[in-house]
């Protein structure tokens, strides 16, 4: 059984990957490490781990631990990332992993110096709901892709709260424009050739909290917006010209929808559902880390599909600058 540890009691962790650790078929929850040890022991108790620590540091160094699970704000993400590798901890890093493409050059060496692995944490990309988007689009099942839409957007205001505060790498952009340029390189396999932008800056925090954002592609286009001060919605609609595929809930499965998608023909005269339940995406992202991590074959994020991806972010923010195309 892989021997996990998690960084930090941040609500990302206890809510979601905590628990998915708890139900993996082929981990553990081994401890919980905080600067605070009551609130670490108090967090292992919850979920029956062995270990509390008083540090991220004396997580590090213990040999209890096979690797690590990093939901600390972004702007520590790098960092610590490189601490667990250099100790000789498996990673899983929140998204994004880093706020520029450059900085992960560094944990590409830190991987392959210490012979771990280091992985973003996209669920999104091991749940089969896209799997089978990759599969219908790959088919030709909507003839020829032209067009992908994209729309990711909640409330927040809290000044409080680390995507509201620009030392900690909050704003749209890092926090949930990650998504819809993930899922499209993901579904496609295809990367952007160049980027239009637009964005706007919350005057008190300084985040950037709507961006409207156009990438073309060899072929096809992607356009979509996200938003940290819009009603929560989210939506990704690929469109050919012999129909088009929708996926209801295509990040949050359950928070904002089912996870559902509809294949429609081109003129509406047929379509199908293709419904995924009691599907948890962070346990298969766990799982599949782990057998990784062991050495087993399984499909994962890599860092390499982090720099594409971070690419394309670092490209949307010199098309807002520029005000023109700009060559990711």
């Amino acid at each position: 059984m892989f021997r996990w540890g998690v960084l930090s009691t941040a609500k990302i962790g206890v809510t979601a990957v905590i628990p998915a650790i708890c139900d993996a078929e082929n981990g553990v929850l081994a401890g919980i490490a905080s600067r605070d040890l009551a609130r670490a022991r108090a967090v292992a108790d919850r979920f029956g781990a062995p270990h509390a620590f008083g540090s991220y540091e004396d997580m590090l160094a213990s040999s209890e631990i096979d690797g690590v699970y990093i939901p600390l704000p972004t702007s520590q993400h790098v960092e610590w990332s490189l601490k667990a590798a250099e100790a000789g901890k498996h990673v899983l890093c929140e998204k994004p992993i880093s706020l520029n493409a450059g900085e992960i050059d560094a944990l590409l060496a830190a991987r392959d110096k210490n012979a771990v692995l280091i992985s973003e944490a996209f669920m999104v990309t091991y749940h089969p709901q896209w799997l089978k988007v990759r599969e219908l689009v790959a088919d030709g099942a909507i003839g020829t892709l032209r067009q992908v839409q994209a729309a990711f957007t909640y409330f927040n205001k809290d000044a409080n709260n680390m995507r509201n505060q620009v030392s900690l790498g909050g704003g749209a952009l890092p926090d949930i424009g990650v998504y819809p340029t993930v899922a499209t390189r993901f579904v496609t396999g295809k990367e952007p050739l160049r980027v239009a932008a637009s964005v706007e800056r919350d005057p008190e925090f300084g985040t950037d909290r709507y961006a409207s954002v156009r990438a073309d592609f060899d072929g096809f286009e992607l356009t979509f917006y996200v938003a940290t001060q819009l009603a929560a919605r989210q939506s990704i609609v690929f469109h050919g010209d012999k129909g088009f595929i929708e996926v209801l809930a295509p990040f949050n499965t359950g928070k904002y929808d089912h996870a559902k998608i509809t294949l429609d023909n081109a003129n509406h005269s047929s379509a199908t559902e293709f419904n995924f339940s009691d599907v948890n995406h962070y346990r298969l992202e766990v799982e599949a880390f782990a057998r990784a991590a062991k050495g087993e074959k399984a499909q994962i994020f890599t860092l390499e599909d982090s720099v594409r991806n971070q690419k394309l972010i670092d490209a949307i923010y010199r098309a807002d600058k520029s005000g023109a195309w700009e060559t990711v």
